[in-house]
């Protein structure tokens, strides 16, 4: 512990040339530090459905770190709380190391008339990024369609989280394209076909191995003659320390660029709980190379640690749009910070 409070100061068609485009690769943008902290409201309104979603959800993890979090904070028969158990409580829970002191720290200092628990919520909650929580991709420009891009590495869930977003959106009455764009694994486009079919909407599919940004290239062409309001793509599963891999993501958001220019796609990063600080590491390579606008967090009930949201939103600035909480189509549900932090406490 010592060591870490030494830290420094405070579809077959004709393929797409996309690197001709001449458009400039993305780059991230870091998040502010001079920007205000957010406190919760608690007069906030929360949806019952969401409120109730994440309480089902975070079942394991109020069972787990949450659970002897709270027992050091009471203090026990010490009459105090555990500092020194409760920052190493954190970083289990996967808030991190350096974090986890830093808010132990604020904690202490804010002298909370609601007690050290009331402390640590507050200053846990003041770390995730204000957002609306009913939240839908931005549409393009003039009659183009709103564009997601899922990213990620293997294993984590994208396909399915697609299949998923495109019943939530077809559901509510949204015109839809699928973009089979991961090209790589043969069984990616089989997969997202059935998900299509559950959703009833089209699906936009190269034969394995094609050019995957003439795939995204193909579904966007189709989405404007069809006056679709939606594409979502599908891309290949990488490791984040494939160099190669990740400039065929950057790629493939400038031909989005090219075909509907000004369309500020929304990149959404899919990101497996249980993965713990990993994870982090994963989403900050994508969002250096493609610029991430959010996050999906699958299988949060399968893990009974719950601080990843807090580390990957206070290192990038970027909010977790919706948790899985379950295998059914429903248990992808968008994320209420407020919500999230009364089940945490619950």
């Amino acid at each position: 512990m010592r060591f870490w409070r030494r830290r420094p100061e405070d579809e077959t068609t004709e393929s797409v040339d996309a690197d001709a485009t001449g458009i400039a690769p993305v780059q991230a943008e870091a998040p502010e530090a001079s920007e205000p902290r957010w406190e919760p409201d608690p007069a906030d309104s929360e949806d019952p459905a969401i409120a109730a979603g994440l309480d089902a959800g975070l079942e394991r993890t109020r069972g787990g770190f949450m659970s002897r979090l709270r027992g050091f904070l009471s203090g026990g028969e010490t009459g105090g709380p555990s500092w020194d158990d409760v920052e190493e409580t954190l970083i289990a829970g996967d808030v991190g190391a350096a974090l986890a002191i830093e808010l132990v720290e604020r904690a202490r200092g804010r002298r909370d008339p609601g007690g050290p628990e009331a402390a640590i919520r507050a200053e846990l909650a003041a770390l995730l990024v204000p957002r609306d929580i009913h939240w839908t991709p931005r549409p393009a420009s003039g009659d183009g369609p709103a564009v997601i891009l899922v990213v990620g590495v293997n294993g984590t869930g994208k396909t399915t989280t697609i299949g998923k977003l495109a019943s939530r959106y077809s559901a509510d009455g949204r015109s839809i394209i699928l973009a089979a764009a991961d090209t790589f694994r043969a069984a990616a486009i089989e997969q997202l076909r059935i998900w299509a079919d559950r959703a009833h909407v089209p699906v936009v599919a190269h034969a394995p191995g094609a050019d995957p940004g003439a795939v995204v290239y193909d579904a966007l062409d189709a989405a404007m003659a069809r006056g679709a309001d939606l594409v979502i793509a599908d891309t290949a599963g990488r490791l984040h320390t494939r160099s190669n891999l990740m400039d065929e993501l950057a790629k493939i958001r400038r031909i989005v660029d090219k075909r509907l220019p000004g369309a500020q796609p929304e990149v959404l990063f899919v990101l497996d709980a249980t993965t713990g600080q990993n994870g982090l590491a994963q989403a900050k390579a994508f969002h250096a190379a493609v610029g991430l606008t959010g996050i999906v967090l699958t299988k949060l009930d399968s893990t009974s640690k719950g601080g990843i949201v807090f580390a990957i939103e206070e290192a990038l600035g970027v909010p977790v749009r919706f948790v899985g909480v379950g295998e059914a189509v429903g248990d992808l549900i968008p994320f209420d910070p407020d919500a999230f932090v009364a089940a945490l406490f619950a």
